[in-house]
């Protein structure tokens, strides 16, 4: 009885010392089955625009307003549907905005976290332009893979996604 609980404590005791994965390649003790992706700060600043209406590839939430819907891209922006016939929404634009996964709107101002920002902008009553008005920077915490782990983000850096390794 005395070997088997010797036995068991080992067996127990080894995970603290040692490892599941033998240590990540990035010298971490860890190692998610995901990657970060970053872009410069400064280019992720100037990242957000308007573009033409492209496919869903990766669908999150949906959003009504007025006689549209805000489709998430999730971490990459929001697909603008004309909602004017329910039974045939019409896509009309793409907000392009690497790192986004919620809005809301009030007043006509779309609030948006953008990664760990948190933007507002205003499109144009004709849908050809938007306005960043307002970026507050780093108010939302890092997003965490999408199997828990944290990422270590260098300077100058913004995480936007994380894709399989």
């Amino acid at each position: 009885m005395k070997k088997i609980l010797i036995l068991l404590a080992v067996l127990t005791l080894q995970s603290c010392i040692f490892p599941f994965d033998g240590g990540g390649d990035d010298g971490e003790s860890f190692s998610s089955y995901y990657k970060p992706v970053y872009m410069d700060r400064d280019a992720f600043e100037t990242s957000l625009s308007l573009q033409n209406s492209n496919t869903i590839d990766k669908a999150g939430k949906i959003y009504v307003y007025q006689n549209y819907l805000f489709i998430n891209e999730k971490n990459k922006g929001f697909h603008i549907y004309d909602n004017t016939d329910p039974s045939n929404p019409k896509a009309i634009k793409y907000i392009k905005t690497p790192g986004a996964t919620d809005m809301a709107i009030k007043n006509n101002a779309i609030y948006i976290n953008q990664a760990r920002d948190l933007i507002a902008i205003k499109l144009s009553s004709d849908l050809q332009s938007l306005t960043v008005t307002k970026r507050v920077q780093n108010i939302f915490p890092e997003m965490l893979s999408p199997d828990g782990f944290n990422a270590y983000t260098p300077q100058g850096k913004v995480l936007i996604n994380w894709v399989p390794r």
